[in-house]
């Protein structure tokens, strides 16, 4: 039976991804010079040694006047109506003496990737081949043809996806996508609609099921997307100019109460961070949390202020 829970105060959306980086100096062109993202703020830390760098996609044509770095800047990020990459790096990271993050994808791991859609994924991908961008897969590779996994510097997939109507959306690539793994939908799924969350498509393939939420600036509220056929679904989902969260759930694991995915931050599987949610009040917010029954790894903030991280 699935869980349910009452709607966390505060208006909750989903901010950001956070993805840890070796060398912002290889990472950061590759997200806006091939990815098509824009720096639109940083926070910098040198007295703990880390600088974050957030990207997003925005509309073709429109320019970003401010300087990341700035109050003006920092007030913009955390009043977004969308979803940033936040690209942490530590300092000496892009030495040679560092083996690296670790991309996820083996077993046990709960991050999978990040995607962007494009109108041609076959032109798409030739283009990023060009700038020497290397592939887990190509369109035309595997049983599922059209598609793609880029990786980028730091081995992340990014999985190129086709748009369901061409010129729709002018901008060539937009980040569309979060996957992560998930062990049991009758608890994750009732969590993220709590935080404001709303499931566009499921689908079952069988041994595995895939979830699709998007947060209230990315969904049409005259859509009942439940009673939608997944063809319906679909449709809606690649063309949608903002991200959503896709959450896999490989069937069993919701029946093995050993069975935990790996979250990206245990020592020796660094990479993923987490996701991020803006709320008009982090502690009224944090009190609703803990009435799911969920508690926290941190409450407080070394980086900014109102900022907590729940377990």
């Amino acid at each position: 039976m699935a869980t349910s829970f009452t709607k966390v105060s505060g208006r909750p959306t989903w901010q950001q991804t956070m993805l840890r980086i070796k060398d912002p100096e290889k990472s950061i062109p590759f997200y806006t010079n091939l990815m098509g993202m824009t720096v639109i703020d940083t926070l910098d830390f040198p007295q703990w040694g880390f600088k974050l760098f957030f990207l997003t996609t925005l509309p073709e044509g429109e320019v970003y006047e401010l300087t990341p770095g700035t109050q003006a800047a920092h007030d913009y990020m955390w009043s977004i109506e969308g979803t940033a990459l936040e690209l942490t790096y530590n300092y000496g990271t892009e030495q040679p003496s560092f083996l690296g993050y670790h991309p996820g994808n083996q077993e046990k791991d709960g991050f999978g990737h990040v995607a962007f859609n494009t109108d041609d994924v076959y032109a798409a991908c030739a283009k990023l081949e060009a700038e020497g961008v290397t592939f887990k897969k190509k369109p035309d590779e595997g049983r599922m043809k059209g598609l793609a996994f880029a990786y980028d510097p730091d081995e992340y997939w990014v999985e190129i996806v086709k748009r369901g109507e061409p010129n729709k959306i002018p901008n060539y690539f937009n980040f569309s996508q979060t996957m992560l793994r998930i062990k049991d939908p009758s608890k994750s799924i009732p969590f993220y609609e709590a935080l404001g969350m709303v499931v566009l498509r499921q689908k079952n393939y069988g041994d595995f099921s895939n979830y699709f939420l998007a947060s209230s600036p990315n969904v049409d509220p005259s859509v009942d997307y439940s009673s939608l056929s997944d063809d319906e679904a679909k449709g809606k989902l690649s063309n949608m100019f903002g991200p959503v969260l896709e959450l896999t759930h490989n069937h069993g694991t919701e029946n093995d109460e050993s069975f935990r995915h790996y979250n990206g931050n245990e020592e020796g599987r660094q990479g993923f961070g987490h996701i991020g949610f803006l709320v008009d009040d982090v502690y009224a917010a944090c009190d609703d949390i803990r009435k799911m029954g969920y508690g926290f790894r941190k409450v407080s903030s070394y980086a900014r202020e109102n900022e907590s991280f729940e377990l």
